[in-house]
Formats: C-alpha cells, sequence, structure tokens
C-alpha cells in the first residue's frame, strides 16, 4: 500500500527533494510550506498524489487543524516529515533573545506540535514514521553556529527519548543529519545572520564567509540524500541517527572520537564522586 507523506518545507531544499522521491515511488503527499505556491508546477504534474498546503509550522495553533485534516481527507499519515528550517549565523554573544526563540520556535516547538498531532493517529494505527531533519550541527557545533546547533541538540534530545516511547507502537523515528548539501540553506534573503558586534572575527568571521561563500557550491546531492532516506525508512532496522554527506560522516564519528577521548581522561575522578560507604 502507498505512503502518504505529510512534509513540512516541501518547497524547495530537503522538503521538496524527498516530496519528489515520494512522488517517485507512487505515494500521496501533503507538501507543508508558508508559500505553497511554490509547488504549483509540481503538483500540475502529480495532480492525484500531491497537494500543497500553506501552513506556517511556527504557528502551533494551526497544526492540530491541520494534521486531522489531512487525515480526514487521505485516511492516515504514515509518515511525518519534519523539514522546515532555516540557517543562523552568530557569536553565541551576538545571538538575540529574539533571534533564538524564533529559531527555537522553528526547529523545536513547531516539529514538536506536529509530533503531537500525528501520534494519536499512528498509535492507532499502531505504524508510522517521523523524520527529523536535523543537521551534522545536531551533533557537533563551530564558532558562529551555537544558536543553531543549539535547537538542532534539542531536537535530537528530544527525539531519542520519543524513538523509545513510540517503539511499541510500531512507529519509527529517523534524526537525519546532513552535512553541507546544495540547497538554498545560505542563499541570500534565507539565512539569518547576527549582527557583528567584531571581537569574534578570528573564529566567527569565518563562518560568516563560509556561508556566503558555499552557496550553490554545496557538494551534497538532495536527490540522493532523498534516496537514502527513503530507503533507510524502508529497511527492517531504521537507524535512529542517519548522517549524510562525506563531511557528516567524518564530523560525527569524529566528534564521538572526542567524546569518548574526554571521559576516559577524567573516568576515574569522575566515576569517584559518591558518597563513601
Amino acid at each position: 500500500m502507498n505512503k502518504v507523506w505529510f512534509v513540512t518545507g516541501a518547497s524547495s531544499g530537503f522538503g521538496r527533494a524527498v516530496v519528489e522521491a515520494a512522488l517517485a515511488a507512487g505515494d500521496v503527499v501533503v507538501g507543508a510550506a508558508r508559500h505553497p505556491e511554490a509547488l504549483d508546477a509540481l503538483v500540475a504534474a502529480h495532480p492525484d498524489q500531491l497537494e500543497a498546503l500553506g501552513l506556517d509550522v511556527t504557528d502551533t495553533a494551526a497544526v492540530p487543524a491541520a494534521v486531522d485534516d489531512v487525515v480526514a481527507r487521505h485516511g492516515r499519515i504514515d509518515v511525518l516529515v519534519n523539514n522546515a528550517g532555516r540557517a543562523h549565523v552568530g557569536a553565541f554573544e551576538e545571538t538575540t533573545d529574539e533571534e533564538l526563540r524564533a529559531l527555537f520556535d522553528l526547529h523545536v516547538f513547531g516539529p514538536a506540535a506536529l509530533v503531537r498531532a500525528v501520534l494519536p493517529h499512528m498509535r492507532a494505527r499502531r505504524s508510522g514514521a517521523v523524520v527529523q531533519m536535523s543537521s551534522m550541527g545536531g551533533q557537533v557545533a563551530f564558532p558562529g553556529v551555537s544558536a543553531y546547533s543549539g535547537s538542532k541538540h534539542a531536537l535530537e534530545g528530544m527525539s531519542v527519548a520519543l524513538a523509545d516511547e513510540v517503539r511499541e507502537f510500531g512507529i519509527k523515528v529517523l534524526i537525519v543529519e546532513p552535512g553541507a548539501f546544495r540547497t538554498e540553506f545560505f542563499d541570500d534573503g534565507r539565512a539569518v545572520y547576527s549582527a557583528d558586534l567584531g571581537p569574534y572575527a578570528a573564529t566567527v568571521g569565518a563562518t560568516r564567509r563560509m556561508g556566503a561563500e558555499s552557496a550553490g557550491r554545496q557538494p551534497g546531492d538532495p536527490a540522493r540524500a532523498a534516496a537514502v532516506i527513503l530507503a533507510a525508512l524502508d529497511a527492517e532496522n531504521t537507524p535512529l541517527r542517519l548522517p549524510l554527506g562525506e563531511d557528516a560522516v567524518t564530523a560525527v564519528l569524529d566528534h564521538l572520537d572526542e567524546v569518548r577521548g574526554d571521559v576516559a581522561a577524567w573516568e576515574k575522578l569522575s566515576r569517584a564522586t559518591a558518597f563513601d560507604a
């Protein structure tokens, strides 16, 4: 039986690549976007498979009705893909409360609202999958992406617990951690840059330049990434985490080695912190 997908941020980047891959597999897709008209041509090419839905995931009050409407019309949602997101560059000190809250609204509170809305339907059917589009920044961080990585770390932490909570209901959770892929991530008007205060030119400055210089030149192919995501969902043993891209795999493995090294170096003293018997 073909699947019913609900994909946020569906008009571009990874979202659109996943939509196109699901359509090619013969599935039905509801593509949610703030500007659903960007999907008009794709809807026209697949009128029986794809519908575009106007939805800003940060408007969490609108999420339950949107999900219930999709279930009422299609009977179910088999796969939720929480993909809507954007880049943010700025030093920790440079990032304002407003910028930080806006990022968490988009990367954490919006996806959380969607998960809460779809889970009762998935639990009732005892099947389904939740795909959380994170980033290699959900495990690693570097100067200039403290806010972005913080929001992705939060999403991943919640999703790890979620996976254990819903496994008994036949629901899969897949955390996708891409590296640099050729999407609109750093395009003008999409990424947000905090005001440059000056002191962090030697560290954050490199990240600011990287964002501007890498746009349209990233090595990763979103279509190939989407194919791997679909394969992982179809696998008997779907992984919890799926780094994508040479850079992401290397960064995550190096990070794990670094964590192990830190823990091992202080293991004896760290263990010896209980009250004396």
